[in-house]
């Protein structure tokens, strides 16, 4: 039977998701995003020039790709808007090549209103939201009276979209929180009318008919396992499902048309925002990891939360993707590191475990294996023999414990400074 890649994030998303699409590309030609929002930055580097993509699927810059967004999606026309300006001024040929489902759901002013009114109503107890709005506008679509991207052409769209106003400006009496609309209101009817312009499609047709004619379709999800509203370090959490089950929901793609699942993971890890971070390094390494790495989220600027490769955590992503093959990102930000430590357990009032517990919380305690570091600057290599073989055996180490063979490394930013195994 014919199936659909898919390629994923395996820790906390800003695993490098945008680079590893882009080079994965010309053996595709769809690319599909599958879930999240605008809270996602998929970066990408290559001839010199810098992108992030918050919705577009990372194919775009691939003559000859389709490149869809799917029903999983939730969509801001103002930001989509603003991202298809950039993409165009910058070279790029949209028309023809994105289409959008139909039933992917929109994002209103008033549901980033709510967002924000919630978040600053928590105090101390803030989950760290983008402030997109995403959240609010999942609940609108779990709660069955959200604002689809096919209702734009029902010619019932203004009702629905009063009916769904009122209820949000209803909710938001009750917060102190003092907003204004009507600007924000503005650009978004100018981004929907931007919007019409691409192809708008029932999506689990169209992916399914490129899978039943062999056509070679790539599953992009956004943020990372971690972060699954199921099983992710919840509340902490975003409001879809990042696993490789999303793939399913967010396309329409059966359970048993899904192919290779690629897992990316960074050398190390990060966190944006509130939240369990178990190997979290708060001195002087965990400093020298963010600006070695330039850990600065794509989407909000947020300096990121740093520390060591968490190897329970990872076991348990791949476990929960199904992972056929893992792509290690950012390799050359551990240059220079005279002791290069990983997670393998964690200390807990109850003894050791080498599995993720169900409370994520203060009381855990890294157990580390340490691994000789490497001087050699990695960003010039582009074979796996020339590597240091203190780096090729720490490599070694992580596929063991996970079963699964890094088949891609990530030596750089840029598109070339890529080894391919």
């Amino acid at each position: 039977m014919k199936k659909t890649d898919v390629v994923l994030g395996l820790q906390w998303g800003d695993e490098g998701k945008g680079k590893v699409v882009d080079v994965l590309t010309p053996g595709y030609k769809v690319i599909a995003r599958f879930q999240g929002g605008p809270n996602a930055g998929h970066s990408l580097h290559f001839n010199g020039e810098s992108y992030v993509l918050h919705t577009i699927p990372s194919g775009i810059f691939r003559p000859g790709t389709v490149n869809i967004i799917g029903n999983g999606v939730v969509i801001d026309p103002v930001i989509l808007a603003a991202e298809v300006e950039q993409l165009e001024a910058g070279g790029a040929d949209l028309s023809g090549c994105l289409k959008v489902s139909k039933r992917a759901h929109l994002i209103m002013p008033t549901h980033r209103i709510l967002d924000a009114a919630s978040e600053a109503a928590k105090g101390k107890t803030k989950i760290g939201s983008t402030l997109k709005g995403i959240g609010p506008a999942y609940m609108d679509k779990t709660g069955r009276n959200g604002l689809r991207v096919g209702d734009i052409v029902s010619g019932k769209f203004m009702e629905r979209y009063e009916a769904l106003k009122a209820k949000h400006l209803g909710m938001l009496s009750q917060y102190d929180y003092s907003f204004d609309v009507a600007e924000y209101e503005r650009q978004w009817f100018e981004g929907i009318e931007k919007l019409r312009r691409f192809e708008f499609i029932d999506s689990e047709y169209v992916v399914n008919k490129y899978i039943d004619g062999d056509v070679p379709v790539l599953a992009e999800g956004a943020q990372g396992a971690l972060l699954d509203v199921d099983f992710g370090t919840y509340p902490y959490v975003t409001s879809s499902n990042t696993l490789c089950a999303g793939a399913c929901t967010g396309l329409g793609v059966a359970p048993n048309r899904i192919g290779e699942v690629f897992g990316i993971f960074k050398a190390y890890c990060t966190r944006v925002g509130g939240g369990p971070f178990p190997t979290e390094l708060e001195d002087a390494t965990g400093e020298r990891l963010r600006e070695a790495g330039k850990e600065f989220g794509a989407t909000t600027g947020r300096p990121r939360r740093c520390g060591w490769l968490d190897l329970v955590a990872l076991k348990y992503t791949v476990m929960l993707n199904g992972v056929t093959a893992l792509i290690m990102m950012k390799s050359d930000v551990l240059n220079g590191f005279d002791t290069v430590k990983v997670a393998v357990a964690y200390k807990t009032p109850d003894g050791e475990t080498p599995t993720v517990p169900y409370e994520l919380d203060g009381q855990l305690e890294p157990v580390y294996r340490e691994f000789p570091g490497w001087s050699e600057d990695l960003s010039k290599i582009r074979r796996w023999e020339d590597l240091p073989r203190s780096f090729r055996e720490y490599v070694e180490f992580i596929e063991a414990e996970c079963g699964v063979p890094v088949k891609i490394i990530s030596v750089g930013p840029d598109r070339e400074e890529t080894i391919l195994r």
